[in-house]
């Protein structure tokens, strides 16, 4: 398949690895990348831009004489490697030396991932068969500019009536090929395809104020692609916004759409970093094994789930990943530590990240998030988040936010311009619920969230 890793490539990610010892390394790791993207990107209905991106990487990381280097290049020819090799040791030669550099363990690493497509994310089918006419019409096909613009309340519509403005999208299919080798005896593989389509709409109400909207899918198969509702969606969220209220600031119960959701909780994974520990940059640090968050509060790690975007086998280490908790009904399950961290910290070492983070439903399965308001009865529903900033070493945060207020569980009318403030342990010391909408084709599995007694301003 056009695209992936090639047999000639592996030869020369493995003769570069021999290359490397030859040349005086203890020990050393080849990595090798290769992608090709196409896209199409269309504008009010029209192609505006075709693209073609094809890209290959090899990465060479050295131990030698208690010294690391890491280098890469983009020239991968057979027979060519010797000088790339040759200076990245001279390079290397240095480096002031650093005991805890290494390869992990060779019963870490992954021994069941050699051909690539265990996880089943390569859909080669529908990649190898498509074609430059078939990527225009799906990106053509999607778009609904004609049949929406300069249409005041289509469908007969019961919201504001606006003008559609703008359309702006793009379809685009992919495919990544990685291999990892080493001199440990590692080789692993992971190939996966990614279909992707996603658009911007600008709508304008009858007073000329603007309002856009973003929406977009992405799976590994063709057939998992949802594009024909984007633009749709894209449009509903727009024309929601239309009128935004002034509300007064205070205390208001939030719900966290799912689409923006991993805001408050992706700090909390790089807070779990033995980097950031060790870095004294982590609000979490000491917290192993303690109950920290609220009994329903539980974050899995799912890198191993079948035909899932962005599942592996293993890390960048070729460390092997395994389906784990990391925080547990509150309970902190540990750290992602890699193998120079694990030496230079004296810890066990365990995983560099959580590759498939997805928080549980709770405190059933099957909640929405029209659930969560009415559980919550007042508050406000957040939609996104413009600007602002955290703090990782205190867990405090400051974020501007748009959404909507709402009442009896059912939306009022749309906000914008609000600040919510807070400290991310006091945030989900008022954890109220998840629900079950997270979204496969996003790379964190975050639902829907919702928390009491949030501090926002106007």
């Amino acid at each position: 398949m056009e695209g992936t890793i090639t047999s000639a490539e592996i030869r020369i990610a493995r003769s570069t690895l021999e290359l490397a010892l030859k040349a005086g390394a203890q020990k050393a790791r080849v990595t090798l990348d290769k992608s090709r993207m196409d896209m199409v990107n269309t504008l009010n209905g029209e192609v505006d831009k075709v693209t073609h991106c094809l890209d290959l990487c090899l990465t060479l990381n050295v131990f030698v004489d208690g010294r690391y280097g890491s280098f890469s290049t983009n020239r991968v020819v057979e027979g060519g490697m010797e000088p790339f090799v040759q200076k990245a040791l001279q390079t290397a030669g240095t480096m002031a030396p650093d005991p805890c550099r290494g390869l992990p363990e060779r019963s870490r690493t992954a021994r069941d991932a050699t051909r690539g497509r265990e996880l089943e994310t390569c859909d080669e089918a529908a990649y190898t068969a498509m074609t430059p006419e078939r990527r225009m019409a799906i990106a053509l096909q999607a778009s609904i500019f004609e049949e929406q613009n300069g249409r005041p309340n289509p469908g007969g519509r019961k919201s504001p009536k606006y003008r559609y403005i703008s359309e702006e999208a793009e379809y685009s299919d992919t495919v990544e090929d990685s291999l990892i080798i080493d001199s440990e005896g590692l080789e692993c593989r992971h190939t996966e395809t990614s279909f992707d389509y996603a658009v911007e709409v600008t709508v304008e109400d009858t007073r000329g104020t603007k309002f856009s909207a973003f929406w977009w899918d992405a799976s590994p198969t063709l057939a998992g692609l949802r594009w024909e509702d984007c633009c749709h969606i894209a449009l509903a969220r727009a024309v929601a916004q239309i009128h935004p209220k002034g509300i007064p600031g205070g205390k208001y119960n939030m719900v966290i759409d799912s689409e923006v959701a991993s805001k408050v909780v992706s700090p909390l994974l790089r807070a779990l970093s033995a980097y950031a520990i060790q870095q004294n940059n982590s609000f979490l640090a000491d917290t192993q094994g303690k109950k920290v968050f609220p009994e329903g509060m539980t974050i899995l790690d799912r890198p191993r789930s079948k035909g899932e975007p962005g599942a592996k086998m293993f890390d960048s280490e070729g460390v092997a990943t395994v389906n784990s908790p990391v925080i547990d009904h509150g309970v902190v399950c540990g750290y992602f530590v890699n193998t120079y961290m694990s030496r230079k910290m004296g810890i066990p070492p365990t995983k560099e990240e959580a590759l498939r983070p997805a928080v549980a439903p709770w405190p059933r399965a099957g909640l929405s998030r029209d659930d969560l308001m009415e559980m919550c009865g007042e508050g406000i529903l957040v939609t996104d988040f413009n600007g602002g900033n955290s703090n990782s070493s205190t867990g405090d945060f400051s974020f501007g936010v748009e959404g909507f207020l709402f009442r009896d569980g059912k939306i009022v009318c749309p906000v914008r311009e609000m600040l919510v403030t807070g400290n991310f342990l006091t945030l989900w010391d008022g954890f109220i619920a998840a629900a079950d909408d997270a979204r496969v084709c996003m790379s964190k599995l975050i639902p829907t969230l919702a928390f009491s007694n949030v501090d926002f301003s106007a």
